[in-house]
């Protein structure tokens, strides 16, 4: 790509409306140091120095989606309770829409407390409720789905499953026939629970680990013939246009039943990997509602969760950040 072509992708970013439905949080954070062990128990000592409550989940999603310029439309299911008000302050701190949260009295809102002391991630607690959503409740999302589909120009729809109940098979699969009517991509970052029911999707972005366990295939980031024919009987049984499994340090791969891409990982001075595929889910999203090639889509978003691991938390993606690091990279 040229660097002309590289900006304009960038820019169009700008007038994108993204769907993002799934679990949201509030993510946590405790901050202090640690200087001594307790005399109770052979533990560190936390002295704590600040606190702060973040956007998490499919939230951070919505985050990375508006740094990059679009606008997202999150719909969800949190709790009438007090990290449900928390979580509804911080959309309002963040300028994030609204009209896709439902409440009710009926669950709890998820919460990750994390422990961190000079820079390190020390402990996680969560709090949080991950049983399928009711009848009722799932019925209503549905209609909420379908209703925000019909007033808004969306550009693409992400599922953003963290197995927390709001993503259940019916809505999943109503929410892709939805899509394909109107011929808006759809793309998912999936868990385990759901991992086989997204028959349809557009691009279909598990972790090794979770490409593993949930299609329970015994494959190897060293072993790439093996990964991509695991990978193409997946696509083919799923009917999945686009597949991206991302490797850590062995980078990612991309595939379809035509071609395929093994994208190196970037060296990278790794704070922190929390939220990494959060940011990869998100610029999946523009570069393919861009209608960029395979390629590119999987190198910049592989480049943006590289990005995102040099800082400590879960941050969402810098837009002028991700587009230099393309300049150096990409264009020619």
């Amino acid at each position: 790509m040229t660097r002309k072509e590289l900006t304009q992708v960038f820019d169009a970013f700008d007038k994108m409306h993204i769907l993002i439905i799934g679990d949201v949080m509030v993510d946590s954070y405790l901050w202090g140091d640690v200087n001594r062990i307790s005399p109770e128990a052979p533990v560190s000592v936390i002295a704590a120095t600040g606190r702060e409550n973040r956007l998490g989940g499919a939230a951070n999603v919505a985050l990375n989606i508006q740094s990059l310029g679009a606008t997202p439309i999150l719909c969800s299911v949190i709790a009438d309770d007090e990290a449900g008000n928390i979580f509804m302050r911080l959309l309002e701190d963040k300028q994030l829409p609204k009209q896709g949260i439902i409440s009710t009295k009926q669950r709890k809102t998820t919460v990750k407390t994390r422990i961190i002391s000079q820079n390190q991630h020390l402990l996680r607690i969560d709090e949080e409720q991950d049983t399928p959503l009711e009848s009722i409740l799932e019925k209503k999302l549905q209609e909420h789905i379908k209703d925000l589909l019909n007033t808004y120009k969306i550009d693409a729809i992400i599922f953003e499953d963290y197995d927390k109940g709001v993503l259940t098979p019916d809505t999943i699969q109503n929410t892709i026939a939805m899509a394909q009517n109107k011929g808006i991509p759809t793309l998912v970052d999936p868990k385990k629970r759901n991992f086989n029911c997204y028959s349809g999707v557009s691009f279909f972005k598990p972790n090794l680990k979770e490409f593993r366990e949930g299609a329970k295939v015994d494959v190897s980031a060293n072993d790439k013939q093996a990964l991509l024919k695991a990978a193409q009987q997946f696509i083919s049984e799923h009917n999945i246009r686009n597949f991206m499994v991302t490797m850590a340090e062995k980078g990612v791969m991309i595939a379809n039943l035509r071609k395929h891409h093994f994208i190196p990982a970037e060296i990278r001075n790794i704070s922190d990997v929390s939220g990494a595929g959060d940011t990869v889910i998100s610029v999946s999203a523009l570069c393919l509602a861009s209608a960029l090639e395979e390629k590119y889509v999987a190198g910049i978003a592989n480049m943006a969760g590289g990005l995102v691991c040099e800082h400590p938390g879960v941050v969402p993606i810098d837009k002028n950040e991700l587009l230099e690091d393309c300049f150096v990279k990409l264009t020619r």
